[in-house]
């Protein structure tokens, strides 16, 4: 088996615009991880292949990116055991919303760990990946942490920012 990596599957590569956010995050705590354009619906032959020479290879956790139906998650955690988590991708007459639900609805014993509709929910996808990983990994832990911490300080700046300016 090889290193641990995250698989980043995409229903279409016209969602690859939104899903860079996930491979930016996954990339910012140097964690290995491949793109994959499959589909729940035209590929699931491919599809299903795909999951289980991924699993074979070390992938730990999936991430999987889709619009309209979206049933790439859905399909993907029907095949494995490993962490799921859906991005639903803000495209089609209801921008997501299909999506959303269509990636949320699982029935019981299939989970899919599901985030919110296009780049907010791909960059959320890649920290979620980050933090099923860190939980046998220190050094990813301390990575995961020194960022939120990181983040808490800029939210703090802006409002010692923004009082200021209030102040003047």
């Amino acid at each position: 088996m090889s290193s641990p990596f995250v698989a980043v599957l995409m229903g279409s590569d016209s969602d690859l615009p939104v899903m860079e956010e996930t491979l930016r995050i996954l990339s910012s705590f140097d964690i290995p991880h491949e793109v994959k354009v499959t589909s729940a619906h035209r590929t699931p032959a491919a599809t299903h292949a795909y999951v289980e020479d991924a699993e074979s290879r070390g992938c730990r956790v999936f991430i999987c990116a889709a619009g309209l139906a979206a049933h790439l998650a859905g399909a993907v955690a029907g095949i494995t055991t490993r962490p799921v988590i859906g991005v639903p991708i803000d495209a089609g007459p209801l921008q997501g919303h299909d999506a959303l639900l269509s990636t949320v609805m699982m029935p019981g014993g299939v989970p899919v760990a599901t985030v919110a509709i296009g780049k907010a929910g791909a960059k959320n996808a890649g920290y979620l990946a980050a933090q099923m990983l860190s939980v046998g990994d220190e050094a990813l832990a301390k990575k995961v942490k020194q960022e939120r911490q990181k983040s808490a300080e800029a939210v703090i700046q802006k409002d010692a920012d923004l009082q200021k300016r209030l102040s003047s």
